[in-house]
């Protein structure tokens, strides 16, 4: 999967939190996954509605009443729900609302191998600086990210690894994320 895709499937809170539910055989209607996910109505509605625009979920065609549909998995959403329960079972139910920001999880997969700041920026293309910089800061709040100086440069330079459980996540997700450039035309 390209890290266009994996940025926007986490740029909406609870796009995991779903997938990972229907993985696991959560019936797909939006009682029970609002029960299995915490997520609120609203929330839960924008994440679901993003979730089907990205063709990772589709409303279950001739099942179920039109005013309470059924929503599956596509075989895209199967590959991604596959990610997400495996990012689940490494994460406890306090580091879920960490997981569930936006920078969190490409961040995370970004650090497959030390990096630079630069080196992380270049490979989530559409990230801020300032994003970038609060996202790693609470990262390493967290222990999940530890920042280290590089005197070997001039000037010094940081270099940010995931330890602990950003490593175990990180090890999950970076092989399943290509960082490759695409060219783009104009």
């Amino acid at each position: 999967m390209y890290i266009e895709l994996f940025v926007n499937i986490t740029s909406k809170a609870w796009g995991l939190p779903i997938l990972s539910s229907l993985l696991d055989g959560v019936p797909g209607r939006q009682a029970t996954l609002l029960a299995a996910t915490g997520a609120g109505r609203g929330a839960f509605a924008q994440s679901m509605e993003h979730l089907i625009d990205s063709g990772l979920v589709e409303r279950n065609p001739g099942y179920g009443h039109p005013l309470r549909p059924e929503f599956r998995l596509t075989r895209l959403g199967n590959e991604v729900g596959v990610i997400a329960k495996k990012v689940r079972g490494v994460s406890s139910d306090e580091d879920q609302e960490l997981l569930r920001r936006s920078w969190t999880l490409p961040v995370l997969a970004s650090l497959h191998s030390p990096s630079h700041f630069n080196e992380i920026k270049r490979n989530l293309l559409t990230i801020t600086d300032r994003s970038l910089s609060l996202s790693l800061k609470s990262l390493e709040a967290r222990s999940w990210v530890q920042r280290s100086v590089s005197d070997a440069t001039r000037p010094p330079r940081s270099i940010y690894r995931a330890v602990n459980t950003g490593e175990m996540i990180s090890r999950i997700t970076g092989p399943e994320i290509s960082f490759a450039q695409v060219d783009r035309v104009g």
